[in-house]
Parts: structure tokens; C-alpha cells; sequence
């Protein structure tokens, strides 16, 4: 779900993701995009929301039909953080594009910062300063990245 609305916001709905890819999208501009999300609800009884985490660990790729990249690296330019932050199970609608935030953040921070770190919690996140946005201002945010 979140992959379709960054990539509907980012404007690359015609092209279908790639299952094995490295990243999740690219931009028109050649950006490459990696998206990951989380949210405080679950379908299922919760006796609390749940934490905020997302995996951000580094990656092998296929460099051809039958070999591995043999260093793992994060392999997407820029990261976007998708959180369902509403927190009342009774009105949560995935839909309503005003209950999501999107945090973007430059894939070289991660790598600079936390290299090996293979997940990371909101409250860490925010400390590495991710632009901060709602849905109309994910394409603009996303275009002055790199």
C-alpha cells in the first residue's frame, strides 16, 4: 500500500515494480526510491499501538542471472518512511491520505551514520533529521533530493 501512494504521488504509476529489485521505485529523474512502512495499528487485537520500526539493513543484488554483489550495501538513493500514524482503530482509514506522515531521508545519512544498523525505531529515525511530510508534499520534497 504505501509503495502505491508514493509512487502515485511521485508520478510512476504506469511503470509495475520489479519482485527482485533492489529498490521499490525510480523516479522520473532516475532517482532511485526505497519505501518502507509501519503503523501504530494492526488488524488484529492490540493491547497497546505497536512501536514504529522499519528494516533498513543492507542488501546482496543479482549483478547477473547467476551471481550475488558479494559486499551488502543499501542499494536506493533516498529512503521514504511511510507511518499510519492515526492511532483509533474505529476511524483508521489507510485511504485517507491525512493519516499518513512520510519522512524522507538521504540513503548516505543512513550509510554514514548507523552503516550496519539493520532496523531502526521512529524515535532514532527523527534524530538523523528526516524531512518531515504529508502527501502533497512528497513529489516536491522527493525532486530536491540528490
Amino acid at each position: 500500500m504505501a509503495e502505491f501512494i508514493v509512487a502515485s504521488a511521485i508520478d510512476v504509476l504506469e511503470k509495475p515494480r520489479e519482485e527482485w529489485d533492489a529498490y521499490d521505485l525510480v523516479t522520473k529523474q532516475g532517482l532511485k526510491v526505497e519505501i518502507k512502512s509501519s503503523s501504530y495499528l494492526q488488524s488484529w487485537r492490540q493491547d497497546r499501538l505497536s512501536n514504529i520500526i522499519f528494516g533498513i539493513q543492507p542488501t546482496l543484488v543479482w549483478e547477473d542471472m547467476n551471481k550475488r554483489s558479494q559486499q551488502p550495501q543499501r542499494q536506493a538513493d533516498i529512503y521514504v518512511f511511510c507511518v499510519l500514524s492515526h492511532k483509533d482503530k474505529d476511524t483508521v482509514n489507510p485511504l485517507n491520505l491525512d493519516q499518513w506522515d512520510f519522512y524522507i531521508l538521504d540513503t548516505e545519512v543512513l550509510n554514514r551514520k548507523i552503516p550496519k544498523q539493520k532496523t531502526i525505531t521512529l524515535s532514532s529515525l527523527l534524530k538523523l533529521e528526516p524531512v518531515k511530510v504529508k502527501y502533497d508534499a512528497l513529489k516536491n520534497e522527493i525532486s530536491k533530493s540528490r
